[in-house]
């Protein structure tokens, strides 16, 4: 009986013009977004693929890094898209600032890109970082003589450890300062953006 009285209550009460007016599954959105994910995917595990297995320890250890900022700074604009203040770049527009009025819309379509962001780039990351940390640990393992399994868990340990370290804290810097950081994004993807 609580369990009724506290869904009538508190259930999302949504109005039906707007049901009607916007769907509640995007499916055009869901089949580009995994199309754009295959690609993306397919180009960043082609590069650690042919990559990681020719060069040096040194290059190697730059790409893992690289990967792991990737992650950690689109998780941060994901974050920050969720929740920036639309009335701040509403005003930024008025004032012809660039990359406001992209801003305006990246924050009207904050699910798309946050979901882009944190998952589609995010995740892909974690998955190149670690398949590269696999390849990293083979040739350390090869190289130096040492226990393959040793080594793969310890790398694979410090790149999780690495990755979720950094994504708790940009995640605080995000909810922090996410109008600088959507406005930052904003005024770079300008420089591409055509209307």
């Amino acid at each position: 009986m609580k369990l009724k009285k506290f869904k009538e209550k508190y259930s999302n009460k949504v109005d039906k013009k707007v049901i009607k007016n916007k769907k509640l599954v995007n499916y055009n959105w869901i089949i580009k977004i995994t199309i754009i994910t295959f690609v993306i995917s397919l180009a960043f595990s082609l590069l650690s693929e042919t990559i990681i297995p020719n060069v040096n320890i040194i290059i190697s250890l730059v790409l893992i890094l690289v990967f792991i900022g990737l992650g950690i700074l689109f998780d941060m604009i994901g974050v920050s898209i969720t929740v920036a203040d639309i009335k701040t770049f509403h005003s930024m527009a008025a004032k012809n600032l660039r990359g406001a009025k992209l801003a305006v819309k990246l924050i009207k379509n904050a699910e798309k890109v946050s979901s882009f962001c944190n998952d589609v780039i995010g995740d892909i990351c974690g998955i190149i970082s670690g398949s590269t940390a696999a390849s990293i640990a083979i040739i350390i393992s090869a190289k130096f003589n040492f226990n393959l399994l040793v080594v793969s868990l310890i790398i694979t340990a410090l790149v999780a450890a690495s990755t979720i370290g950094g994504k708790a804290i940009g995640k605080s810097i995000a909810i922090n300062k996410s109008n600088i950081i959507i406005y930052k994004f904003a005024s770079f993807l300008a420089f591409f953006y055509r209307k």
